[in-house]
């Protein structure tokens, strides 16, 4: 059952860091990983408590069982949000608070996770599994996901929500080892969902990419699992062992997942002086880690909508060259062209900065000629949308933002955005600024064909 136990952790928390690591400001994989890795923490808390006998483990275990819950019904409420829009989360946080608190209500009332069934029990179970019925229904009505992701919602949903096996565990209605292996293949739905949903909106390839980090996670899962399973099944379960058991897969599997952050980390103790190296550095790794992202022929039968959105995450991440590598427009023609022009090898970087280069001419094209540099008439919305937050890096919104350091027109530019655009305005604008620029670049992509 040790074992059991280890491995379905194990699973839970490579794919919640894995999603972390994706993009740690999306709040869909965010909201993802804190329900993966808090159940991976409910499966080891559960397993240490029952070797233990610990009726303080039971206690804060019970708190515990709720939290993937309310973390899946808001990746649910997330993912039924239509893609490239504004909208207040508001709402969205009201509900998920509500749900909270009825869970914790109903883990007040219990007490602890022995059985008996009890009516705190009940409680839990509804407040967790028929918010997420709903909002699993909501997300299908609303079509904002693929239709593969979709089924695996789905799928995922009506198991947690008839199961919710988190739960039932420790009661012992069912055995514990069924409960714990569908609950595993479950969390294995969720997290592959996630992931796929988060790939076809970036426009990226998954399966190499995921491929690799879980042969990774296995070795260096089965390297330090191994040794402590085999010294429970010689000396006997011991509560050491067993904490050591999941302490040890926990670190290892968050030093593979997380290599790149950690290394970042690193360089900026190793490298304080040096930020040029620093920033030399991240390039390389961001580019490493971004090249398995990567289509073969990506542009190949690609919709127009589609176009579009990968056109607009392109522009969003027009600041980040690692994020640009793995953008399916450098596979276009023109970047063909003016590679074979500039005498410049094919290789990603390249291909790269020749994309950001690309898009920042389509963004000046859309510059009102009238000679200035900063307009607020109707005209220079498409350009001052683009340009200012992606081009000069206008950061309007942000928390404790400042015009310092900005030259003279990005400063009216900020001081416009703050005082007279509302956030939702600009998201609007540069919505319709990316349809406009990728209108431009899928006409000649279909002309080169």
């Amino acid at each position: 059952m040790l074992a059991l136990s280890a491995l379905v952790f194990a699973l839970s928390w490579w794919l919640g860091l894995y999603l972390l690591a994706r993009d740690p400001r999306k709040a869909v994989l965010v909201l993802a990983a804190t329900g993966l890795t808090s159940f991976a923490l409910v499966v080891a808390l559960d397993a240490v408590r029952v070797v233990s006998a610990s009726a303080t483990l039971s206690r804060v275990e019970i708190y515990l069982v709720a939290v993937p819950g309310i973390a899946w019904f808001a990746v649910l409420l997330e993912l039924s949000r239509p893609r490239d829009t504004w909208r207040s989360r508001a709402g969205e946080v009201g509900l998920v608070a509500g749900v909270a608190a009825v869970a914790f209500l109903g883990a007040t009332m219990v007490g602890d996770v022995d059985g008996p069934l009890r009516l705190g029990h009940w409680v839990m179970f509804a407040a967790v599994s028929l918010p997420s019925v709903g909002a699993m229904i909501h997300a299908v009505v609303r079509r904002s996901q693929p239709g593969q992701v979709i089924g695996f919602v789905i799928v995922a949903t009506l198991f947690f929500a008839l199961g919710n096996a988190i739960l039932v565990i420790p009661l012992g209605l069912v055995p514990s080892w069924l409960a714990l292996a569908s609950t595993g293949f479950d969390v294995a739905l969720l997290g592959v969902a996630v992931a796929i949903g988060d790939a076809f909106d970036e426009g990226h390839a998954l399966r190499k990419d995921m491929l690799r980090s879980f042969v990774g996670t296995t070795v260096v899962a089965v390297l330090f699992g191994g040794q402590l399973l085999i010294g429970l099944a010689v000396t006997g379960q011991s509560t050491t062992l067993a904490v050591l058991l999941f302490t040890s897969l926990g670190i290892a599997i968050a030093i593979n997942v997380l290599a790149d952050p950690l290394a970042g980390l690193l360089d900026r103790v190793a490298f304080s002086r040096s930020p040029d190296l620093r920033a030399d550095r991240a390039t390389l790794r961001g580019t490493e880690a971004a090249l398995p992202l990567r289509s073969a022929g990506p542009l190949d039968g690609m919709d127009e909508d589609t176009f579009v959105r990968v056109t607009r995450r392109a522009l969003g991440h027009y600041g980040d060259l690692s994020k640009l590598v793995a953008s399916p427009l450098t596979a276009l023609p023109v970047i063909d062209e003016r590679l074979s022009r500039r005498g410049a090898p094919d290789q990603p970087l390249e291909r790269a900065n020749e994309l950001r280069a690309l898009l920042a001419e389509r963004i000046a094209a859309l510059k009102p000629r009238d000679g200035g540099d900063f307009g607020t008439t109707e005209q220079w919305r498409h350009y001052n949308a683009l340009y200012f937050p992606y081009v000069v890096g206008v950061r309007a919104y942000a928390q404790n933002a400042t015009a310092a350091g900005l030259d003279p027109p990005a400063r009216q530019a900020w001081q416009w955005l703050v005082t007279e655009v509302p956030q939702r305005s600009l998201h609007n604008w540069q919505n319709a600024a990316a349809r406009v620029i990728a209108t431009d670049l899928r006409s000649n992509l279909v002309a080169a064909h």
